[in-house]
């Protein structure tokens, strides 16, 4: 099996303060005559921005390589891990610090960052934020440029990036605020369909090693990697999950995405280009890697300048690789990004879980659900009555045409109320 090595976002942070805007009435002319005053609607004044300093001493299971000593915030080793060392040119040291979700006193577009940190011999600090609104949580998005959402959110989690290339570097973190308000941003309906794209995918293998969000790889593992921290789920979630298939249809998996990878960290192939983080030239669902390999784009190289070795836009976990999609070689999959659209969502808390032709167990398993995958739900059928961890129940959920779980297994359900089918 091929194993595709894997890096890590390297971005300097900035900062953006707020501009103050200021309107000017213009006088009465003094001879006007005397005029009937007509009632007119009082304009109503901006919501006020909700600022608030975020606690950078709150470290544990979800952080990775940080830790809070002194007043700062800073790497708990800047060495690169034997990971980094395979995965990069010069090989970076990184770590992230995940806050804590902050509910608004009002709903808002935009969030800014301001980042007290100290920065040399090539290190970085970021801030990137998220939102959530009904239908769950929006990408990440760089907050020290300013983050504008295309609805409005309701609570912003924040999650601190801090690298190292070398022992040597200096990245510290001392102070961080968040400002939450209204922006101009134009409200667009959240799409009914996901995106989908048919990429090529190759198998992570690395156990033992640990992925960007903190998990630990362990044998026959059931996750995926995307080439971007826009839709990297935070540890032991599945925020953003994705449905892979065979090309044929006949397997697929849902699983979460727990790593940053293959070849590139900055590609986020499959937003369209005034949204894509880089290679904004690329057709929306083209990776950059296989861009590289095909056509030789940039080179034939990916961002840290290795020539790309194969066109992989996916990497699979091993047990999704070879339990839920029964691949023995890498190979071209669909790949279908579920946060990308809304609609009813149910949380597998327990797996890996087997996906049904029909409502029992007696019918065949198309695949499997992982463990934290937020699934999509179509509607639900009585079927076979089945004992699991959070009920006894007869319902089974439909996630897609031929593909069922039993709701035995799911732990929760949002975006809704599921219909009958």
């Amino acid at each position: 099996m091929t194993r595709t090595r894997r890096t890590r976002s390297v971005v300097l942070a900035g900062f953006l303060g707020a501009a103050l805007v200021v309107s000017l009435v213009p006088a009465a002319a003094p001879a006007a005559p005397p005029t009937v005053p007509t009632a007119r609607p009082a304009t109503a004044p901006a919501p006020a921005a909700e600022r608030w300093s975020v606690d950078l001493t709150v470290t544990g299971g979800d952080d990775v390589n940080v830790r809070w000593r002194g007043g700062r915030l800073r790497l708990a080793d800047s060495r690169p891990s034997g990971r980094a060392r395979a995965a990069a040119r010069p090989p970076i040291a990184d770590g992230t610090l995940l806050t804590p979700a902050r509910t608004l006193r009002r709903p808002a577009t935009r969030v800014r960052a301001a980042l007290t940190a100290q920065v040399a011999r090539g290190g970085t600090a970021q801030v990137q934020v998220r939102g959530w609104r009904a239908a769950g949580w929006t990408e990440w998005r760089d907050a020290t440029v300013g983050a504008v959402f295309d609805r409005p959110v309701t609570r912003v989690q924040a999650r601190v990036l801090l690298t190292a290339r070398d022992a040597r570097a200096t990245t510290v973190v001392r102070a961080l605020t968040l400002t939450a308000d209204r922006a101009g941003a134009r409200i667009a309906p959240l799409a009914s369909v996901p995106l989908s794209y048919r990429v090529y995918a190759t198998r992570i293998g690395l156990v033992g090693e640990q992925t960007a969000n903190g998990h630990t790889v362990q044998p026959r593992d059931h996750f995926v990697a995307l080439p971007s921290r826009r839709g990297l789920a935070p540890l032991n979630s599945g925020d953003y999950t994705v449905r892979v298939c065979t090309t044929s249809g006949g397997r697929c998996e849902y699983a979460p995405v727990w790593d940053v990878g293959p070849w590139n960290t900055r590609d986020d192939y499959w937003n369209p280009s005034a949204v894509r983080e880089n290679w904004k030239d690329l057709p929306q669902g083209r990776p950059e890697a296989q861009a590289a390999y095909q056509y030789g784009y940039n080179g034939g190289r990916d961002q840290f300048g290795r020539v790309v070795l194969n066109p992989a836009g996916v990497d699979l976990a091993d047990g999704t690789f070879w339990d839920g999609l029964r691949l023995t070689d890498n190979a071209w999959v669909d790949v279908t990004y579920l946060w990308t659209a809304g609609g009813l969502r149910g949380v597998v808390g327990s797996g890996p879980l087997n996906v049904r032709a029909g409502a029992g167990t007696g019918y065949a398993v198309r695949g499997l659900a992982a463990t934290y995958a937020h699934v999509p739900i179509q509607c639900y059928v009585i079927g076979q009555t089945v004992s699991g961890p959070y009920r006894t129940t007869s319902r089974w959920h439909r996630l897609a045409a031929g593909q069922y779980v039993s709701h035995a297994y799911i732990s929760a359900v949002y975006g809704g109320t599921v219909p009958p089918c």
